[in-house]
């Protein structure tokens, strides 16, 4: 029986993993470092392994005997710097790698990945890719858009207030993509035995949509107004300071938001057929974020 591990486990993306893996018959192995966390995901046909993943010597006992890694770098805002912190699970998940001779590894990098400077994760997920590449095995870094689930943190002020944000202009059209199609399209490569090499897949929703067309479905879907109300730098400064994080990591998310918010950067990827997933807006907002409420 193939045997898969799954780094951050108990997140959007790791438990549909989890939970497509062992559907489809084959062993998941859930990473993570809350036990009861992990326990409640409930889901047959796994291994827990509590284990930090930015932890070399522990990434290496708990990868031991799998087949395939699936590896994701999940937010962490208690840490001296974003930089670092992608530094450390970077270095780990390679470790991994080269002492259980794992034969393929499937990363969640970002759609415009980058190594150039400023870009705050999006440049670090390109050095993230960079040092994967360095290695024989197979290896493929998948790029997400924006993830559609960043709507449910705003569920509440869209229902009752009738508004919603972000810091990015509303005529920014952005490929919103869910995370269950991320998750599926993770597992199919995990699962899959025919590829082999170092590859790079773009995955970006059905369509583009701007943040003020998102307002006119959600309107329509709600039967009630919705407006957006774009955020402005200050606002979110201000909002991030809140989270009391270091003047590092607000820097680098400030170079984030920038860099998702440039008309010509990342989200200026072009489409083609292959980049294409099935879960549409409408889809989500009935599914994820109406039931959150």
């Amino acid at each position: 029986m193939k045997k898969v591990a799954v780094a951050a486990a108990t997140g959007n993306i790791g438990k549909r993993v989890a939970q497509q893996i062992a559907l489809k018959g084959a062993e998941a192995v859930l990473l993570g470092q809350n036990l009861e966390r992990l326990t409640q995901l409930d889901i047959s046909n796994s291994t827990l392994a509590v284990a930090d993943i930015s932890n070399s010597e522990q990434m290496i006992e708990a990868t031991k005997g799998v087949d395939a890694l699936f590896l994701l770098v999940p937010p962490v805002l208690n840490t001296t710097s974003l930089e670092e912190w992608y530094r450390k699970v970077t270095d780990a998940g390679i470790a991994a790698v080269n002492a259980n001779k794992i034969k393929k590894v499937v990363l969640i990098s970002s759609l415009g990945a980058s190594t150039t400077p400023n870009l705050g994760t999006v440049s670090y997920c390109g050095a993230m890719e960079i040092a994967f590449d360095r290695l024989s095995t197979n290896i493929l870094a998948l790029r997400p858009g924006y993830f559609m689930e960043n709507f449910v943190q705003q569920a509440q002020s869209i229902m009752e207030e009738g508004k919603f944000s972000f810091p990015f202009d509303g005529d920014h059209d952005i490929p919103f993509v869910s995370t269950d199609d991320i998750g599926d399209a993770a597992t199919r490569y995990l699962l899959d035995e025919t590829w082999t090499g170092h590859w790079k897949l773009n995955l970006m929703g059905p369509e583009n949509i701007t943040l003020k067309e998102v307002a006119a479905r959600l309107t329509t879907l709600t039967n009630k107004p919705i407006e957006y109300v774009q955020q402005s730098s200050d606002e979110l400064k201000v909002q991030l300071k809140t989270l009391g994080i270091t003047d590092k990591v607000l820097q680098e998310l400030i170079d984030l938001h920038n860099a998702l918010g440039d008309p010509n950067g990342a989200y200026a990827t072009p489409r083609t057929s292959e980049v294409s997933t099935s879960v549409s807006f409408e889809d989500f907002v009935k599914q994820k974020l109406f039931p959150s409420l």
